[in-house]
């Protein structure tokens, strides 16, 4: 059962880890590429979708290496789950405390009433991402770890 819930949980993560990374350094250069007002209009519409999903993704994914930790605790890389773990949280305290909100303002932006800063707004957004991207992947890495 618990090499079920570590294969489970690492795969969760990982494909997590995929999409942000995808959001960071292909669908984001994608967008800024795009003409006139299509740039904020496809981020506007990304951070509805992924807005509505990744909170789950997250919290599940938290929800996962925390069961992982208790129940392989007397196992062979728990330390690594539980700091796995605790950068878990740390994205999700970044992502509600950077990212939730510049995304809650930027998906309700039309090219009629966004801000004159919508574009500084979303630069400053993406280097938070950054670094949570930068957070999530140590720990993958690390869940990987622990199942070795």
């Amino acid at each position: 059962m618990l090499n079920a819930l570590e294969v489970i949980t690492t795969v969760v993560v990982g494909v997590m880890v995929g999409v942000e990374f995808s959001v960071a350094f292909v669908m984001n250069r994608i967008f800024n590429a795009l003409p006139e007002d299509s740039d904020q209009l496809a981020r506007s519409r990304g951070g509805r979708m992924l807005g509505a999903v990744m909170p789950v993704w997250y919290i599940g994914s938290l929800v996962l290496s925390a069961i992982w930790a208790v129940a392989g605790w007397h196992h062979h890389g728990a330390g690594l789950v539980v700091t796995a773990g605790g950068l878990l949280i740390v994205s999700v305290v970044m992502s509600v405390l950077l990212l939730v909100p510049i995304n809650n303002r930027g998906k309700t932006w039309t090219p009629e009433n966004r801000p004159a800063d919508w574009k500084e707004q979303m630069n400053r957004w993406d280097r938070y991402h950054y670094v949570r991207v930068a957070v999530i992947i140590a720990a993958f890495t690390l869940l990987v770890a622990a199942l070795v």
